[in-house]
């Protein structure tokens, strides 16, 4: 994650930190074609503790990430924007400009359905069935309910998003074998023999 922040200093205002939707819609519309010319997605959109915190991300099956560069450009662009537009956000805060990292918090119906195929931990908000913690494979979402295929006894679990409490994806490690491990001593001695019994064009050209 790559955290940028921009700092407006503007009078602090009395009440509530939650934005409104017309603030979210008011902050979107400046990001849209800000987005749009680096081709990159509005993942989040969230103000709490004095923090207007901007989330963005490449679409889905993009090869590379969000780089600084363009977390640097965005958050220039938007605080230029917000600067023009004083009434768009009360306040003073603090803009924060930054990418969802290898695990991404669900907090909408689409960032569930984004990460369809992906393991994922639940936390609900009261019990279902007699449970209250889901771990496992986001088997399928939409609008109201997702299905997840639970690591601990491969039953699928069905669950309305209304109920979830916090929810976030988990990156998983492909493990490698030890290097004194027999797998890894079956692999050395599988690539060796492979180099071993190869010959290029060239060289079978001279054996001739």
């Amino acid at each position: 994650m790559l955290p940028v922040p921009f700092v407006l200093l503007e009078p602090v205002l009395a009440g509530g930190e939650h934005m409104s939707s017309s603030v979210i819609d008011t902050v979107t519309t400046m990001l849209t074609p800000i987005l749009d010319d680096l081709h990159l997605e509005l993942y989040d959109l969230e103000f709490a503790g004095g923090v207007l915190r901007v989330t963005v991300d490449t679409p889905p099956g993009s090869p590379a990430g969000v780089d600084i560069d363009q977390i640097s450009l965005i958050t220039r662009l938007l605080g230029r924007e917000l600067d023009h537009n004083e009434n768009a956000v009360p306040g003073r805060f603090t803009l924060e400009v930054t990418s969802p990292g290898l695990e991404r918090t669900l907090r909408t119906p689409r960032h569930f359905a984004r990460e369809v195929g992906k393991s994922i931990t639940v936390r609900l908000a009261a019990e279902m069935d007699g449970r209250r913690r889901l771990a496992g494979l986001l088997m399928s979402s939409s609008d109201t309910h997702a299905v997840v295929r639970l690591n601990d006894s491969a039953e699928t679990v069905e669950f309305p998003l209304s109920l979830v409490e916090k929810a976030k994806t988990v990156f998983v490690w492909e493990s490698q074998p030890k290097p004194n491990s027999k797998e890894a001593r079956d692999a050395k001695r599988a690539a060796n023999s492979s180099s071993t019994s190869s010959s290029t064009p060239q060289q079978e050209a001279n054996a001739q």
